[in-house]
Parts: C-alpha cells; structure tokens; sequence
C-alpha cells in the first residue's frame, strides 16, 4: 500500500462507484434464487435448504458479484448478508476446476473476515449446509479454539478460510499460512471489527493478497471515516444500500417500561410469564449478566449466559441452547452479542440503557429479522428518562411508554450487617476451621475475639453488660465482640 502524502491526507479522494442498487423488499419478493446465473446444482441444493426468495441485500448484491464486480453494502444486522457473499462465493469456487497436484496442497482462493468468533463459525455452517459434500474445502481460523487443530486443517489445502483477524495474521507472520492465491476477499461487519481495533491486523492482511481480487465489503454503517478506510480495498464498487442501516427496522415493536431499579427483575418476570417467544436480554456488565441469569433460574426460567469471561465453549454451548429452544432466555453484554445471529429472536430486552444509539440499534436488530415482526422493550429508571428521549430525537424513533406496575415485587440484594447486635449477626460471619490428624477437617463454632487486658495492668476491666477494652488505642464493645473480616466479593 502506497505511502500517503501530506497533499493526500489534506485533500482525500471521494470512494468512486461504478453504480448504486437500493433494493426493496418488493423487488427481492418478485424473483427467485433459480433467476440467478448460477449452476443447476447449487440452485437444487438452496431450493432443498429452504432458501427460495432472496432478501432485498441478496437480490441487490448477488447479480453484480456474480459479474465479478466489487461490492459494498450497507445493510442492518438479520437481512441476509450471509448468503449474498456466500452465493457467488460458492458459485466461483465451483466454476474453478481443481488440477491434480501429485501430493501438493490446493491453494486458498477465497478469505472472509469476521470480526467474532461466534459469526464466523455461522458463516461455516451456512457454507456446509449449502455445500454438504465440502466439509474440508474451508475451514475457521479464529482465537479460542486449538491452534494445532487450526493449522493441521489449513495443511490439508482448504480453499476458503474464514477467519478472524487477530488469529489469521498470527498464522500469517509464522508463514503458516498462504495468501498469495486469494480470488475473492470478503470483509463483513467492517464497522464492528474497526471499532474493535482490527484495523492494523487487516491491513497486513490485505497487504499479502493479490490486488486483481474481487473485494466485497460488508458494514452496517458508512460513515465518512469507513469509507475512507474501505476505498482502499475496494476498486469502483457497486454500492449496494437497503434501506436506512442506522434506523431500528419498522418490524420492530418499541417500547419503555419506566421501572424502580430494584424492581427491574419481577417486570422482566412478568413479561415472560404473560408473553410467548425467545427472549435476548442485554445487560451492561458480566457481573450483571451473571446476577441476572441467577435470579432468573431461582425464579424457575431456563436461561444461558455469555460474556467476555465465559470460554470459548461456554459461549457456544449457550449459544446452542438458545439457538434449538433449549434455553428460552439469553442473557448477554454488548460485546458477547456481536456475533449472535440467530432467527426467531421473539423479544430483545435492554434490562440496562445501551450506552449510544449505535448499540441500541445493534441489540433491537437481534429480533424482526427477515420480516418477521419483533418486540424490544428498554428499562429505565425515572432518572433515564432523558436519556430515552435522547434516543428517540437521534434515530427519528418512538416509543411507546409504560408505567410498571409500582406493587411489583422489590428485588432482595445483599444486607448489611446489623452492628448494633455484636452478640448476633455479625458473629456468624466468622468461623475457624483445623485439620485433625487424619486429614478430616473440623470446623469451630463461631470466632469471638478474646479479651484483652488494659495496657499497664494485669487483669481486664468489665462494666456493665460486657466488656470495655483497650489495646492500643483501639476500642470494642460487648463482651466477646466479633472481628470484621477484611474480604471482599469480587464481581465482574
């Protein structure tokens, strides 16, 4: 990539396209995915995955890929962007015929980057289930998995990698992997991955490709500084735009329930008792996500969690729980959500405010997906209520607003401890514990701190109703008062 000038940072170039498609959901329902120019084969196999009218971004962006041009496309989370790269994809994939090596691996022709784990291992099986005979044709390249597992499949010569970009330039810098050959590069959700700092790992990326490729880039937003970034990638691309991508889609039911922090966890209760569907609930912090989870599952629901502290298999074991109605609630924080993409989503709930309008739209956009009609409720406390109306002027939205009922139960947290009764519950905080000379373990009564004699004399003093002593200046009332331990619970 050419060294920019100062002339070039000061007086940047405008993104050149060849031309820009808007396409609607009327003209995507006119047609089928057999009027495209693909082979007979890979129309029999969609046809047999249930996949017969395109979305308005597949209808949009797929004849142009298939005529080998760039692409970028804007297009909210849930509207099928997956197949519209995956179609023409596939369909070059297949047109390559694969000359006998003698022994020497194949090389990868195609590379799609992701910005999460989760995404990119959706973007694999919807490759397998519309390719079941490819199993070792592309593999996944991404952080948390085995790394011996990873390059002992890239070995055997898979022709699509679909990777994350933390992991793929590690393998890249170790040469344990090869680019030179890459024929189409397919950047998704570039918004997400430069807000997660990928940036520097997709430049070298990039930079080790072919520049004769086909690039097709894919973001929910385009602002000024991603279209700065994207026009290095892209050559003349067909922009390719559905509908407003920084809007909540009008399938989505908005509404606010202005609700006392401690009384949050009975309206979620309520609303999970009174209406059916899936529920994804966001939460602002792990610690959060987890106390919510747990009070959920006291109250008889079943429920997954993920966030940034649960491993790799957590997540996906949670994310297949919910995923095949296992599990009817997610809870969730905003970065483990990222790669969730899952239909059917029946109600989305900010438990917590998001903390922009960017992520608003990105929680709400998990359900109404593909047409489908969806609810998204948002708690806030009295003092929010700024706050939602701010949402409300920035995306051109409205909510409809609800009172919770003020008799809902109150939420029981932690309670301090009484230091007015030394003799009760605060010596039940503290208790010892010794190893007999077998190795069992034995544990005392409750600790009491024994009495000290006053400095300079031999006994102790005792006044009325307990004890009064001094040791070092340091003063305890009630006769065996317990000691305040020092621990602290850790959260998050």
């Amino acid at each position: 990539m050419p060294t920019p000038t100062l002339d070039s940072i000061l007086n940047p170039e405008p993104l050149q396209v060849s031309r820009s498609i808007t396409a609607s959901s009327a003209e995507a329902s006119a047609i089928t995915f057999n009027d495209f120019q693909i082979s007979e084969s890979l129309k029999a196999r969609l046809s047999a995955a249930g996949f017969i009218t395109p979305t308005p971004v597949q209808a949009g962006a797929i004849p142009p890929a298939l005529e080998g041009d760039d692409i970028l496309a804007t297009a909210s989370t849930g509207t099928g962007k997956t197949l519209s790269f995956l179609i023409p994809m596939i369909e070059r994939l297949e047109e390559i015929s694969v000359p006998s090596t003698r022994g020497k691996k194949t090389p990868v022709l195609s590379l799609i980057l992701l910005p999460t784990r989760e995404l990119a291992m959706q973007v694999l099986d919807a490759f397998h289930k519309i390719c079941p005979t490819l199993k070792t044709d592309a593999v996944l390249v991404c952080g948390g998995l085995s790394e011996n597992t990873q390059m002992e499949q890239i070995s055997r010569g898979p022709r699509l990698i679909v990777a994350t970009p933390g992991r793929l330039e590690d393998f890249l810098r170790r040469k344990a992997v090869n680019l030179k050959d890459v024929d189409m590069l397919v950047l998704d959700e570039v918004d997400r991955m430069l807000d997660m700092g990928f940036l520097p790992s997709i430049r070298r990326i990039v930079a080790a490709l072919p520049k004769d490729r086909q690039t097709m880039c894919y973001s929910a937003t385009l602002d000024a500084n991603i279209r700065e970034i994207v026009k290095d990638y892209v050559q003349t691309p067909v922009r390719v735009e559905i509908g407003l991508t920084s809007h909540p889609v009008d399938t989505v039911e908005l509404r606010v329930y202005t609700v006392m922090q401690d009384q949050k966890l009975s309206q979620l209760d309520k609303m999970l008792n009174e209406e059916d569907g899936t529920y994804l609930v966001f939460s602002r912090t792990k610690h959060g996500a987890d106390r919510i989870g747990r009070k959920l599952e006291k109250l008889g629901h079943e429920v997954e969690i993920i966030h940034g502290d649960r491993s790799q298999s957590q997540r996906s074991a949670a994310l297949k729980s919910f995923a095949t109605g296992r599990s009817r609630i997610l809870v969730a924080t905003d970065v483990a959500a990222r790669g969730i993409d899952i239909s059917n989503i029946a109600h989305v709930v900010n438990y917590d405010l998001p903390n922009g309008s960017d992520d608003f739209v990105h929680r709400i956009g998990r359900t109404g997906r593909a047409g489908a009609k969806g609810i998204a409720s948002t708690f806030i406390t009295p003092l929010e209520k700024g706050d939602a109306r701010k949402l409300e002027r920035e995306l051109k939205i409205k909510f409809a607003w609800n009172e919770a009922d003020k008799n809902l139960a109150k939420e029981e947290r932690n309670k301090p401890v009484d230091l007015s009764k030394p003799s009760g519950d605060l010596l039940l905080m503290e208790t010892r514990s010794w190893k007999n000379a077998d190795g069992s373990v034995k544990e005392s009564a409750p600790y009491s701190v024994p009495q000290r004699s006053r400095s300079g004399s031999g006994g102790s003093r005792n006044g009325a109703g307990g004890g009064f002593n001094r040791s070092g200046g340091g003063r305890s009332q009630g006769g065996n008062a317990g000691r305040r331990t020092g621990g602290k619970t850790r959260g998050r």
